[in-house]
């Protein structure tokens, strides 16, 4: 996750640099279902309304959360499928939080009602993660359901006066990326806490309709519009969150924004962007998904780690001998071709390894999303940064 409002909050007020502490475990994103009441385009688990035989019962997850703690894990985002379809989710939930964890609901919101919203409430959840794919046409298109816009937005407003940290969550493709200044808006409108945009990664349903995937050029438009909208929350003293997920060049991009708008802060910018680090799957942040299986995030459920029913999650996380976890846990990664070959490695990491291995069958390729152009990262002088292109300013 890419956290904009940090970084803009360093534009305003600077400070200093400190060393970076390692997170004592990864965040885990838990599919605790896959069973959804919606089938969406963009859907990485391939959920339907169905049950899926082979999930773990409640006891199987309480002592998966157990080892969880015990290895340090901080954060636990319980998704799904749609978890509100799990019977004993509030019974999962409500341990959680007893345990001392940061719990997160990741939901399509249709589910959230007057009849649990007090549930959810009492709960406590340090966030709750609602989708909107765009407008009401748009959305229920890419939902596939005819009034889930409605029933997603009934789900935020009834979080939002309970006084529950909600958020927007927007996966942009080429179909709703002209929309996003209307999902701003929205978010305004609604008194909604956090916009996290989701750049469209290549697995489930969202594998088959990569061809969907943004241009290049739409999405540099949408991280413009998303620093400006950023920038000027932070100037006027609001605390709302923007932040970006499955592209980690968008931190190489705001680096260049940063150069052509404020050259003198650049440095501090870099420097904080490098302590960052970019991509971080398989390191700090790790998947479970319903059936037990882990993985190195939620994108790459083609690929197994090992199964909590058999082996503690601590010790399959560790496990090096698998050649993936190997690969994402090498310091630097070995990326090929124009990643590899990059002046801004070690800012974004090589980016996501699962698109590489969805078009090349390469987990270590160069990512074919990257937005950038070759002479944006090729290794230059620091007098030859007047040259580069420069960063394009809105409109989607």
């Amino acid at each position: 996750m890419f956290r904009i409002s940090q970084y803009m909050q360093e534009l305003v007020n600077p400070a200093p640099l400190v060393e970076r502490r390692s997170p004592p475990g990864p965040v885990v994103i838990w599919n605790l279902i896959r069973r959804c009441n919606l089938t969406c385009k963009h859907c990485y688990s391939i959920s339907a309304d169905i049950d899926f035989k082979g999930e773990l019962n409640t006891e199987e997850v309480f002592t998966v959360m157990d080892d969880l703690k015990s290895y340090g894990v901080p954060v636990l985002i319980l998704s799904g499928g749609e978890p509100l379809l799990r019977p004993d989710i509030f019974d999962i939930s409500r341990r959680a939080k007893d345990m001392g964890f940061y719990v997160g609901l990741s939901s399509n919101g249709t589910l959230i009602n007057a009849d649990n919203i007090n549930a959810i409430a009492d709960i406590g959840y340090d966030y709750v993660g609602i989708s909107i794919d765009g407008n009401q046409k748009t959305h229920d298109l890419f939902r596939r359901k005819d009034g889930a816009f409605e029933a997603s937005m009934a789900g935020i407003r009834l979080c939002r006066d309970r006084d529950i940290k909600v958020g927007l969550r927007f996966t942009m493709t080429e179909d709703n990326a002209v929309e996003l200044p209307d999902m701003l808006q929205l978010m305004t409108d609604e008194g909604v806490n956090k916009f996290y945009l989701s750049h469209l990664n290549y697995a489930g349903r969202g594998n088959r309709n990569r061809d969907s995937d943004v241009q290049l050029n739409i999405t540099r438009h949408a991280m413009d519009l998303l620093f400006e909208t950023a920038l000027l929350d932070a100037q006027r003293g609001n605390a709302l969150e923007f932040v970006t997920g499955n592209n980690d060049a968008d931190g190489v991009y705001l680096l260049q924004w940063v150069r052509q708008h404020y050259p003198e802060k650049a440095d501090h910018i870099e420097a904080k962007l490098r302590q960052w680090g970019g991509n971080s799957s398989g390191v700090n942040i790790a998947n479970i998904d319903n059936l037990g299986e882990v993985h190195p995030d939620t994108f790459w459920w083609h690929y197994d780690l090992g199964n909590v029913r058999r082996r503690p999650f601590s010790e399959i996380w560790m496990d090096t001998s698998d050649p993936i976890m190997a690969g994402l846990k090498a310091v630097p990664r070995l990326i090929k071709g124009r990643c590899g070959e990059c002046r801004y490695f070690n800012i974004c990491g090589g980016n996501t390894r699962v698109r590489a291995m969805q078009l090349t069958g390469d987990p270590w390729a160069e990512d074919p999303a990257c937005y950038l152009t070759d002479a944006e990262i090729r290794h230059i002088n620091r007098a030859d940064v007047s040259d580069m292109p420069a960063c394009r300013t809105r409109v989607l």
